[in-house]
């Protein structure tokens, strides 16, 4: 009976919570909210070791942090969320660590696909980013079921960078942009309505019509899905980008609290999405300056 009671008012607690929580969203979203926020997950390993866990359980925490991030973000209404999940560096860690984060990757990849699962409750489509040839199999094919999974969800989109490099993703577009405009010259020649490859590049109209655009490149780059993101949230204090979204991070808003990735809160999205909104004028500006 007295374990009963407990729980119910557990729930109304968390109701009570919840409740506040939305109509503090109500407030904020008197201003603009951003269309897309990114998260580096820094410090899950720092905080495993500050608390004397075992080895890959700052991870495991570090996902119940990114879950509430997320409920937080759809709440308020946020499209687009993307969070860099495994960099192409990280395979240079020791091999059994490696292993420990594809085994902990594929479990909860395999989670997004169930019906209760927090993608599926808002409505959120997930894309998996970067050079996914570099995944096990086993990663692979669930990231594959993932989004096939959610294809058809319209509310939101997750982008999940694992393999993931901002160098990589610009060499990919202009190898697959080069590749592109190459195939286009030799179709049209092949018709006889195109260029003469051999002459290519003599009439100046004729090359500037035919080099590989800034268009093109943005179109072939992985992060293509989402648009340019509004707010960078990098925990543990650190301001480096460490190679991820260079192309995309121009003219967005960085926030860097001191906290590690499992200990960030509710009060560090809120502080966030403020800041957001007082420098989110003079960030416009410059974007049109450039």
């Amino acid at each position: 009976m007295e374990k009963s009671g407990g729980n119910r008012a557990n729930q109304m607690f968390w109701s009570i919570v919840s409740f506040l929580r939305r109509c503090l969203f109500l407030v904020i979203s008197a201003c603009p909210i951003p269309h897309h926020i990114v998260f580096i997950m820094d410090g899950n390993r720092r905080y495993a070791k500050k608390q004397k866990l075992m080895d890959g359980t700052g991870h495991r925490v570090g996902f119940v942090a990114l879950m509430s991030m997320l409920k937080y973000c759809y709440e308020l209404g946020v499209r687009y969320v993307t969070i860099y999940a495994f960099s192409i560096d990280n395979f240079k860690r020791q091999p059994e660590e490696v292993q420990s984060l594809m085994d902990l990757m594929h479990e909860k990849i395999e989670g997004l696909i169930k019906e209760e699962s927090i993608v599926n409750r808002y409505g959120v489509k997930v894309h998996f980013i970067g050079n996914l040839k570099l995944l096990s199999e086993p990663v692979r094919l669930a990231a594959v079921r993932a989004m096939v999974a959610t294809a058809n969800n319209s509310r939101g989109v997750l982008s999940i960078c694992v393999a993931y490099t901002s160098t990589d993703e610009i060499v990919h577009a202009v190898q697959e942009s080069c590749e592109e405009k190459w195939n286009e010259i030799s179709i049209l020649n092949a018709s006889g309505a195109g260029y003469d490859l051999d002459k290519f590049g003599e009439n100046e109209n004729e090359e500037r019509e035919s080099v590989v655009k800034l268009t093109d490149i943005e179109r072939h780059m992985y992060m293509a899905v989402a648009h340019d993101p509004d707010i960078l949230i990098r925990t543990s204090g650190e301001t480096r980008l460490s190679n991820f979204l260079l192309w995309q991070s121009a003219y967005c808003c960085l926030y860097s609290p001191s906290v590690l990735w499992p200990e960030i809160g509710f009060r560090h999205f809120v502080w966030a999405i403020l800041n957001f909104q007082c420098n989110r004028l003079y960030l416009e500006r410059k974007k049109k300056q450039s």
